[in-house]
Protein backbone atom coordinates (compact mmCIF):
# COMPACT_ATOMS: atom_id res chain seq x y z
CA UNK A 1 0.00 0.00 0.00
CA UNK A 2 0.71 3.66 -0.47
CA UNK A 3 2.15 5.73 2.36
CA UNK A 4 -0.64 7.60 3.99
CA UNK A 5 0.85 9.70 6.05
CA UNK A 6 2.90 11.39 3.13
CA UNK A 7 0.03 11.47 0.62
CA UNK A 8 -1.38 13.58 3.81
CA UNK A 9 1.02 16.08 4.33
CA UNK A 10 1.28 16.77 0.19
CA UNK A 11 -2.30 17.49 1.40
CA UNK A 12 -2.33 20.09 4.58
CA UNK A 13 -6.18 20.56 3.75
CA UNK A 14 -6.81 17.10 4.36
CA UNK A 15 -5.30 17.56 8.14
CA UNK A 16 -7.82 20.78 8.61
CA UNK A 17 -11.32 19.31 6.78
CA UNK A 18 -13.04 16.38 5.81
CA UNK A 19 -12.84 16.72 2.38
CA UNK A 20 -15.91 14.59 0.87
CA UNK A 21 -15.90 16.24 -2.75
CA UNK A 22 -13.03 14.79 -4.92
CA UNK A 23 -15.92 14.03 -7.73
CA UNK A 24 -16.11 17.91 -8.02
CA UNK A 25 -13.01 18.94 -7.60
CA UNK A 26 -10.88 17.49 -5.75
CA UNK A 27 -7.58 18.68 -3.24
CA UNK A 28 -4.37 18.79 -5.68
CA UNK A 29 -1.21 17.82 -4.01
CA UNK A 30 1.46 20.38 -2.81
CA UNK A 31 3.48 19.25 -6.05
CA UNK A 32 0.73 20.10 -8.39
CA UNK A 33 0.07 23.79 -6.66
CA UNK A 34 3.92 24.36 -6.86
CA UNK A 35 4.24 23.22 -10.31
CA UNK A 36 1.71 25.88 -11.64
CA UNK A 37 2.71 28.98 -9.39
CA UNK A 38 6.50 28.11 -10.69
CA UNK A 39 5.23 28.44 -14.14
CA UNK A 40 3.01 31.41 -13.52
CA UNK A 41 6.20 33.09 -11.62
CA UNK A 42 8.37 32.38 -14.41
CA UNK A 43 6.08 33.75 -16.98
CA UNK A 44 5.73 36.57 -14.97
CA UNK A 45 9.75 37.00 -15.27
CA UNK A 46 10.28 35.77 -19.02
CA UNK A 47 6.78 36.38 -20.72
CA UNK A 48 4.51 33.45 -21.51
CA UNK A 49 6.13 32.59 -24.96
CA UNK A 50 9.55 32.08 -23.53
CA UNK A 51 8.67 30.46 -20.45
CA UNK A 52 6.38 27.94 -22.33
CA UNK A 53 9.08 27.42 -24.89
CA UNK A 54 11.51 26.20 -21.80
CA UNK A 55 9.40 23.49 -21.06
CA UNK A 56 8.55 22.01 -24.55
CA UNK A 57 9.67 18.89 -23.58
CA UNK A 58 8.05 18.49 -19.87
CA UNK A 59 4.48 20.00 -22.19
CA UNK A 60 5.12 16.66 -24.39
CA UNK A 61 5.75 14.73 -21.21
CA UNK A 62 2.31 15.51 -20.10
CA UNK A 63 0.38 13.60 -22.90
CA UNK A 64 3.07 10.29 -22.47
CA UNK A 65 2.28 10.17 -18.39
CA UNK A 66 -1.40 10.52 -19.55
CA UNK A 67 -0.81 7.62 -22.47
CA UNK A 68 0.88 5.14 -19.85
CA UNK A 69 -2.05 5.97 -17.11
CA UNK A 70 -4.98 4.79 -19.94
CA UNK A 71 -2.55 2.33 -22.25
CA UNK A 72 -2.55 4.74 -24.84
CA UNK A 73 0.58 6.09 -26.90
CA UNK A 74 1.10 9.92 -26.27
CA UNK A 75 0.06 10.38 -30.27
CA UNK A 76 -3.15 9.40 -28.67
CA UNK A 77 -3.84 12.59 -26.58
CA UNK A 78 -5.36 15.45 -27.17
CA UNK A 79 -5.30 18.14 -24.19
CA UNK A 80 -7.96 20.24 -23.67
CA UNK A 81 -9.72 22.66 -20.86
CA UNK A 82 -12.48 20.39 -19.61
CA UNK A 83 -14.14 16.69 -20.38
CA UNK A 84 -17.09 18.48 -21.80
CA UNK A 85 -14.75 20.27 -23.98
CA UNK A 86 -13.27 16.91 -25.39
CA UNK A 87 -16.12 14.94 -25.55
CA UNK A 88 -18.04 17.99 -27.68
CA UNK A 89 -14.65 18.18 -30.08
CA UNK A 90 -15.03 14.67 -30.74
CA UNK A 91 -18.92 14.24 -31.08
CA UNK A 92 -19.14 17.52 -33.18
CA UNK A 93 -16.66 15.90 -35.59
CA UNK A 94 -18.41 12.72 -36.03
CA UNK A 95 -20.63 13.07 -40.03
CA UNK A 96 -24.36 12.76 -38.94
CA UNK A 97 -27.27 12.64 -41.41
CA UNK A 98 -31.10 12.62 -41.25
CA UNK A 99 -32.05 9.39 -39.75
CA UNK A 100 -29.09 8.49 -38.14
CA UNK A 101 -29.14 7.04 -34.31
CA UNK A 102 -27.34 8.56 -31.54
CA UNK A 103 -27.67 6.23 -28.38
CA UNK A 104 -26.97 7.52 -24.72
CA UNK A 105 -27.69 5.75 -21.37
CA UNK A 106 -30.06 6.75 -18.88
CA UNK A 107 -27.22 8.03 -16.64
CA UNK A 108 -25.85 10.54 -18.96
CA UNK A 109 -24.84 14.17 -17.99
CA UNK A 110 -26.65 16.83 -18.90
CA UNK A 111 -23.96 18.58 -20.89
CA UNK A 112 -23.72 15.47 -23.49
CA UNK A 113 -27.46 14.50 -23.87
CA UNK A 114 -27.71 18.95 -24.53
CA UNK A 115 -25.19 18.87 -27.21
CA UNK A 116 -26.59 15.26 -28.51
CA UNK A 117 -29.99 16.63 -28.91
CA UNK A 118 -28.80 19.89 -30.49
CA UNK A 119 -26.76 18.00 -32.84
CA UNK A 120 -29.62 15.94 -33.79
CA UNK A 121 -32.19 18.46 -34.17
CA UNK A 122 -29.81 20.76 -36.73
CA UNK A 123 -29.44 17.35 -38.64
CA UNK A 124 -32.09 15.26 -38.54
CA UNK A 125 -30.76 12.70 -36.46
CA UNK A 126 -32.52 11.00 -33.20
CA UNK A 127 -31.59 10.48 -29.50
CA UNK A 128 -32.63 7.78 -28.11
CA UNK A 129 -31.52 6.37 -24.61
CA UNK A 130 -30.78 2.79 -23.76
CA UNK A 131 -32.83 1.66 -20.42
CA UNK A 132 -30.85 0.92 -17.51
CA UNK A 133 -31.35 -3.00 -16.12
CA UNK A 134 -32.35 -3.62 -12.75
CA UNK A 135 -28.73 -3.10 -11.07
CA UNK A 136 -28.78 0.40 -12.33
CA UNK A 137 -26.24 -0.05 -14.70
CA UNK A 138 -26.53 0.08 -19.06
CA UNK A 139 -29.32 -3.24 -19.67
CA UNK A 140 -26.81 -4.77 -22.02
CA UNK A 141 -29.61 -7.42 -23.59
CA UNK A 142 -31.64 -4.11 -23.96
CA UNK A 143 -29.03 -1.96 -25.59
CA UNK A 144 -27.85 -5.23 -28.24
CA UNK A 145 -31.80 -5.44 -29.66
CA UNK A 146 -31.26 -1.70 -30.25
CA UNK A 147 -28.84 -1.67 -32.28
CA UNK A 148 -28.49 -1.83 -35.87
CA UNK A 149 -26.39 -0.07 -38.75
CA UNK A 150 -28.31 3.12 -38.27
CA UNK A 151 -26.48 3.58 -34.97
CA UNK A 152 -23.81 5.90 -35.88
CA UNK A 153 -22.54 6.79 -32.18
CA UNK A 154 -22.78 5.64 -28.71
CA UNK A 155 -22.36 7.82 -25.90
CA UNK A 156 -21.38 5.78 -22.61
CA UNK A 157 -20.65 7.51 -19.15
CA UNK A 158 -17.88 5.12 -17.38
CA UNK A 159 -19.43 6.62 -13.95
CA UNK A 160 -21.82 8.80 -13.45
CA UNK A 161 -22.21 11.91 -11.19
CA UNK A 162 -25.46 11.37 -9.15
CA UNK A 163 -24.03 7.79 -7.82
CA UNK A 164 -21.55 5.25 -7.19
CA UNK A 165 -22.07 2.50 -9.82
CA UNK A 166 -19.77 1.94 -13.07
CA UNK A 167 -20.62 0.65 -16.41
CA UNK A 168 -19.42 -2.25 -18.17
CA UNK A 169 -17.59 -0.16 -20.90
CA UNK A 170 -15.82 -3.28 -22.63
CA UNK A 171 -19.33 -5.20 -23.16
CA UNK A 172 -20.78 -1.73 -24.95
CA UNK A 173 -17.61 -1.88 -27.10
CA UNK A 174 -18.05 -4.92 -28.46
CA UNK A 175 -21.74 -4.84 -28.98
CA UNK A 176 -21.70 -1.45 -30.75
CA UNK A 177 -18.64 -2.60 -33.16
CA UNK A 178 -20.56 -4.86 -34.37
CA UNK A 179 -22.65 -2.52 -36.09
CA UNK A 180 -19.87 -0.43 -37.16
CA UNK A 181 -20.72 2.55 -34.32
CA UNK A 182 -18.63 4.67 -32.18
CA UNK A 183 -18.22 4.53 -28.75
CA UNK A 184 -17.23 7.62 -27.01
CA UNK A 185 -16.72 7.04 -23.35
CA UNK A 186 -17.11 9.78 -20.34
CA UNK A 187 -14.58 9.01 -17.99
CA UNK A 188 -15.00 11.76 -16.13
CA UNK A 189 -15.42 10.51 -12.81
CA UNK A 190 -13.39 6.73 -13.49
CA UNK A 191 -10.03 8.92 -14.39
CA UNK A 192 -8.33 8.47 -11.00
CA UNK A 193 -10.29 5.87 -9.43
CA UNK A 194 -10.60 3.37 -11.12
CA UNK A 195 -8.18 1.30 -13.83
CA UNK A 196 -8.95 2.84 -17.31
CA UNK A 197 -7.25 0.35 -20.36
CA UNK A 198 -8.12 1.85 -23.30
CA UNK A 199 -6.88 -1.16 -25.26
CA UNK A 200 -8.61 -3.52 -22.83
CA UNK A 201 -12.40 -1.70 -22.60
CA UNK A 202 -11.92 -1.04 -26.43
CA UNK A 203 -13.40 2.50 -26.87
CA UNK A 204 -12.96 4.27 -29.54
CA UNK A 205 -12.53 7.99 -27.75
CA UNK A 206 -12.45 8.82 -24.30
CA UNK A 207 -13.05 12.22 -22.28
CA UNK A 208 -11.55 13.04 -18.92
CA UNK A 209 -11.15 16.44 -16.96
CA UNK A 210 -8.25 17.36 -14.73
CA UNK A 211 -9.88 18.57 -11.42
CA UNK A 212 -11.41 15.54 -10.13
CA UNK A 213 -10.21 11.95 -9.32
CA UNK A 214 -6.71 13.40 -10.56
CA UNK A 215 -6.04 15.64 -8.40
CA UNK A 216 -5.19 18.04 -11.45
CA UNK A 217 -6.04 21.90 -11.73
CA UNK A 218 -9.22 23.34 -13.16
CA UNK A 219 -9.36 23.84 -17.10
CA UNK A 220 -8.02 20.85 -17.43
CA UNK A 221 -8.98 18.17 -19.38
CA UNK A 222 -7.86 15.35 -22.51
CA UNK A 223 -9.42 13.65 -25.32
CA UNK A 224 -8.34 10.32 -26.18
CA UNK A 225 -8.54 8.52 -29.51
CA UNK A 226 -8.50 5.69 -31.39
CA UNK A 227 -5.36 6.47 -33.86
CA UNK A 228 -6.97 5.60 -36.90
CA UNK A 229 -9.89 7.90 -36.40
CA UNK A 230 -7.97 11.06 -35.81
CA UNK A 231 -7.36 10.99 -39.99
CA UNK A 232 -10.79 10.77 -40.49
CA UNK A 233 -12.67 12.82 -38.57
CA UNK A 234 -12.61 17.32 -38.87
CA UNK A 235 -12.99 18.88 -35.89
CA UNK A 236 -15.85 21.51 -35.55
CA UNK A 237 -13.48 24.47 -35.16
CA UNK A 238 -10.10 24.72 -36.12
CA UNK A 239 -6.75 26.85 -35.78
CA UNK A 240 -3.41 27.22 -36.79
CA UNK A 241 -2.31 24.41 -34.44
CA UNK A 242 -4.70 22.16 -35.15
CA UNK A 243 -4.57 22.80 -39.16
CA UNK A 244 -1.85 24.74 -41.84
CA UNK A 245 -2.86 27.45 -43.69
CA UNK A 246 -1.00 25.73 -46.59
CA UNK A 247 -2.21 28.46 -49.32
CA UNK A 248 -4.51 31.74 -49.94
CA UNK A 249 -7.92 28.85 -49.63
CA UNK A 250 -6.19 25.98 -48.60
CA UNK A 251 -5.34 24.81 -45.24
CA UNK A 252 -4.00 21.48 -44.01
CA UNK A 253 -5.17 19.51 -40.86
CA UNK A 254 -3.14 18.20 -38.51
CA UNK A 255 -2.15 14.28 -39.38
CA UNK A 256 -3.10 12.86 -36.01
CA UNK A 257 -5.47 14.07 -32.98
CA UNK A 258 -3.63 16.75 -32.60
CA UNK A 259 -5.85 18.80 -35.25
CA UNK A 260 -8.27 18.50 -31.67
CA UNK A 261 -6.05 21.00 -30.02
CA UNK A 262 -5.86 24.92 -29.97
CA UNK A 263 -2.75 26.94 -29.82
CA UNK A 264 -3.33 28.74 -27.27
CA UNK A 265 -3.84 27.16 -23.56
CA UNK A 266 -3.16 27.63 -19.80
CA UNK A 267 0.92 26.31 -19.85
CA UNK A 268 0.85 25.85 -15.67
CA UNK A 269 -2.48 23.98 -15.97
CA UNK A 270 -1.43 21.24 -18.09
CA UNK A 271 1.88 21.18 -16.40
CA UNK A 272 0.41 20.90 -13.73
CA UNK A 273 -1.55 18.04 -14.77
CA UNK A 274 0.94 16.15 -16.08
CA UNK A 275 2.41 16.74 -12.43
CA UNK A 276 -1.12 14.89 -10.45
CA UNK A 277 -0.50 12.44 -13.29
CA UNK A 278 2.82 11.56 -12.41
CA UNK A 279 1.55 11.44 -8.80
CA UNK A 280 -0.61 9.11 -9.21
CA UNK A 281 1.46 6.92 -11.48
CA UNK A 282 4.13 6.76 -8.98
CA UNK A 283 1.23 5.61 -6.02
CA UNK A 284 -0.17 3.12 -8.13
CA UNK A 285 -3.41 2.62 -9.94
CA UNK A 286 -4.54 -0.84 -8.38
CA UNK A 287 -3.64 1.01 -5.22
CA UNK A 288 -5.82 3.85 -5.65
CA UNK A 289 -8.57 1.91 -6.90
CA UNK A 290 -8.75 -0.45 -3.79
CA UNK A 291 -8.04 2.52 -1.19
CA UNK A 292 -11.11 4.42 -2.96
CA UNK A 293 -13.65 1.75 -3.10
CA UNK A 294 -12.64 0.48 0.52
CA UNK A 295 -13.47 3.82 2.10
CA UNK A 296 -16.45 4.14 -0.46
CA UNK A 297 -17.63 0.74 1.15
CA UNK A 298 -17.22 1.85 5.06
CA UNK A 299 -19.16 5.41 3.97
CA UNK A 300 -21.96 3.63 2.51
CA UNK A 301 -22.65 0.75 5.27
CA UNK A 302 -21.53 3.87 8.61
CA UNK A 303 -24.51 5.34 6.26
CA UNK A 304 -26.91 2.75 6.40
CA UNK A 305 -26.74 2.44 10.11
CA UNK A 306 -27.95 6.36 10.42
CA UNK A 307 -31.85 6.84 11.36
CA UNK A 308 -33.80 8.68 8.21
CA UNK A 309 -30.46 8.13 5.81
CA UNK A 310 -31.06 6.42 2.68
CA UNK A 311 -28.07 5.33 0.18
CA UNK A 312 -29.12 5.86 -2.92
CA UNK A 313 -26.18 3.77 -5.13
CA UNK A 314 -26.88 1.56 -7.58
CA UNK A 315 -24.70 -1.06 -9.90
CA UNK A 316 -22.89 -4.35 -9.76
CA UNK A 317 -19.63 -2.61 -9.40
CA UNK A 318 -19.08 0.35 -7.35
CA UNK A 319 -17.32 3.57 -7.83
CA UNK A 320 -16.27 5.74 -4.84
CA UNK A 321 -19.58 8.50 -5.08
CA UNK A 322 -21.46 7.78 -2.08
CA UNK A 323 -25.40 9.42 -2.92
CA UNK A 324 -28.16 9.38 0.05
CA UNK A 325 -30.89 11.43 1.15
CA UNK A 326 -32.02 12.23 4.64
CA UNK A 327 -35.35 11.90 5.35
CA UNK A 328 -36.92 15.74 5.88
CA UNK A 329 -34.79 17.60 5.08
CA UNK A 330 -33.14 19.19 1.66
CA UNK A 331 -29.71 17.62 0.19
CA UNK A 332 -28.34 21.31 -0.02
CA UNK A 333 -29.50 21.75 4.19
CA UNK A 334 -27.64 18.86 4.45
CA UNK A 335 -24.22 19.98 2.80
CA UNK A 336 -24.74 23.42 4.09
CA UNK A 337 -25.13 21.87 8.16
CA UNK A 338 -21.79 19.31 7.09
CA UNK A 339 -20.03 22.23 5.58
CA UNK A 340 -20.93 24.34 9.28
CA UNK A 341 -18.87 21.29 10.74
CA UNK A 342 -16.09 21.22 8.72
CA UNK A 343 -17.15 18.44 6.11
CA UNK A 344 -17.05 19.12 2.66
CA UNK A 345 -19.77 17.13 0.56
CA UNK A 346 -21.87 18.61 -2.59
CA UNK A 347 -25.24 17.98 -4.29
CA UNK A 348 -25.90 16.42 -7.03
CA UNK A 349 -29.22 17.46 -8.98
CA UNK A 350 -31.97 16.23 -11.17
CA UNK A 351 -31.11 18.19 -14.08
CA UNK A 352 -27.39 17.09 -14.46
CA UNK A 353 -28.83 13.24 -14.89
CA UNK A 354 -32.36 13.76 -15.62
CA UNK A 355 -33.58 10.68 -17.29
CA UNK A 356 -32.32 8.68 -14.32
CA UNK A 357 -33.25 10.71 -11.57
CA UNK A 358 -36.60 11.09 -13.04
CA UNK A 359 -37.19 7.55 -13.19
CA UNK A 360 -36.19 7.17 -9.21
CA UNK A 361 -38.20 10.34 -8.33
CA UNK A 362 -35.14 11.71 -7.20
CA UNK A 363 -34.90 15.88 -7.23
CA UNK A 364 -31.19 15.67 -5.78
CA UNK A 365 -28.83 13.89 -3.69
CA UNK A 366 -26.19 14.45 -1.30
CA UNK A 367 -22.63 13.50 -2.89
CA UNK A 368 -19.59 12.01 -0.64
CA UNK A 369 -16.95 10.62 -2.66
CA UNK A 370 -13.97 9.86 -0.74
CA UNK A 371 -10.29 9.90 -2.39
CA UNK A 372 -7.41 7.89 -1.10
CA UNK A 373 -6.19 10.47 1.59
CA UNK A 374 -9.04 10.53 3.76
CA UNK A 375 -9.25 8.17 6.57
CA UNK A 376 -11.35 5.92 8.32
CA UNK A 377 -11.55 8.48 11.28
CA UNK A 378 -12.60 10.94 8.88
CA UNK A 379 -15.39 8.99 7.57
CA UNK A 380 -16.73 8.67 11.24
CA UNK A 381 -16.31 12.38 11.55
CA UNK A 382 -18.67 12.99 8.40
CA UNK A 383 -21.24 10.27 9.81
CA UNK A 384 -21.06 11.80 13.62
CA UNK A 385 -21.47 15.24 12.04
CA UNK A 386 -24.13 14.32 10.27
CA UNK A 387 -26.12 12.56 12.84
CA UNK A 388 -25.97 16.04 14.91
CA UNK A 389 -27.02 18.30 12.24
Amino acid sequence: MFDLDRIRRDTPAAESTVFLDSAGSSLPPTPVVETAVAHLRREAEVGGYRAANERMSDLAGVKSSIATLIGAHASDIALSDSATRAWSDFFYSIPLAEGDRVLLCEVEYASNAIAALQRAEAVGAVVEFVPSDPSGQIDLDAFEKMLDDSVRVVSLVHAPTNGGLVNPAREVAELAHRHDALVLLDACQSIGQIRVDVDELGVDALSATGRKWLRGPRGTGFLYMRPELATTLEPPALDLHSAQWTGENDFRLAPDVTRFEFWECDVAARLALGTAVDYLLDIGIDDVQDAVVERAEYLRAALRGVSGVTVHDLGERKSGIVSFTVDGKAPIDVRDALAQRNVTVTVSHRRSTLVDMTQRGLDAVVRASPHYFVTVEQLDEMVAALRAS
